[in-house]
């Protein structure tokens, strides 16, 4: 099918706005949040530049200010941009832009979270296929053997997600502690491969995502990123996939279901 030469997908747009992820504006429009023109729209819709977006009821405009943001994210804050929900990490900063999380940290975990506007950038690094790395300090509830640390890097089975997560570095910092540097985002990875082995995570800290580390910042403090940081940032994803889970599918010509199970460690 063609398309006119200044349209753009639908998410892209809403996400160009700075108003969420395309993954995020995938969601808003499968809930029907979304009206283009006020009439009602589907995945995959296109918009051209002087279209009007809705995102319930509120008018989308054209951001040109671009917020990229580090987070110490403290225990019980929620990752999402939902602001009905007590607690939300939106709220929680309380920023003038309007900015959304890039992948997540789950309730009971603390530590590093980047969050921006840039609706690009998030699309590039949440891409599974781009393998940016994460790394994250563990403590479980009883001692750690060489075992385990051998069978968390070579790959854990995982039954309930139907995968089994892919090879990583592992290492032992303590008894009760080890370091783990992931290249995906499934849902509660850690946490999940550890249980495989019987163990309990009683503490969980991101402490990097790709180049940018979390440092010395205190927790529930944020900062923004430094012009190396980005400019590090921004080439580690040159060339990335940032193609949004409706784009992959269109362009493989499937209509199968979302893949589930991603990005909060």
């Amino acid at each position: 099918m063609s398309h006119h030469p200044d349209s753009t997908r639908l998410n892209k747009a809403i996400s160009d706005s700075g108003y969420c992820s395309r993954r995020q504006a995938d969601t808003l429009i499968e809930q029907g949040r979304v009206t283009l023109n006020g009439k009602p729209v589907s995945l995959g819709d296109r918009a051209m530049p002087d279209d009007e977006i809705r995102v319930d009821g509120k008018l989308l405009t054209e951001n040109n200010n671009l917020v990229y943001i580090a987070l110490n994210k403290p225990v019980g804050i929620t990752c999402t941009t939902d602001q009905r929900v007590e607690g939300n990490v939106v709220d929680f900063i309380g920023h003038k832009e309007r900015i959304f999380h890039v992948g997540r940290l789950d309730k009971p975990s603390e530590g590093l979270l980047l969050m921006t506007n840039d609706g690009d950038i998030v699309n590039k690094i949440l891409r599974a296929g781009n393998k940016h790395e994460k790394e994250y300090i563990v403590k479980v509830d009883r001692p750690i053997t060489k075992e385990f640390i051998r069978r968390m890097g070579n790959g854990v089975p995982l039954a309930e997600l139907e995968t089994t997560t892919k090879r990583c570095e592992v290492e032992q910092l303590s008894r009760f502690v080890f370091r783990i540097v992931l290249i995906q985002g499934l849902n509660r990875q850690i946490r999940r491969m550890c249980d495989y082995f019987g163990y309990d995570v009683l503490e969980l800290k991101r402490t990097r995502i790709m180049n940018i580390e979390l440092g010395n910042l205190p927790i529930g403090k944020w900062r923004d990123l430094t012009e190396k940081e980005l400019k590090g940032l921004q080439d580690l994803v040159k060339g990335s996939d940032n193609s949004s889970y409706v784009d992959r599918v269109e362009k493989k010509g499937a209509t199968g279901k979302r893949r589930r199970g991603r990005n909060n460690s």
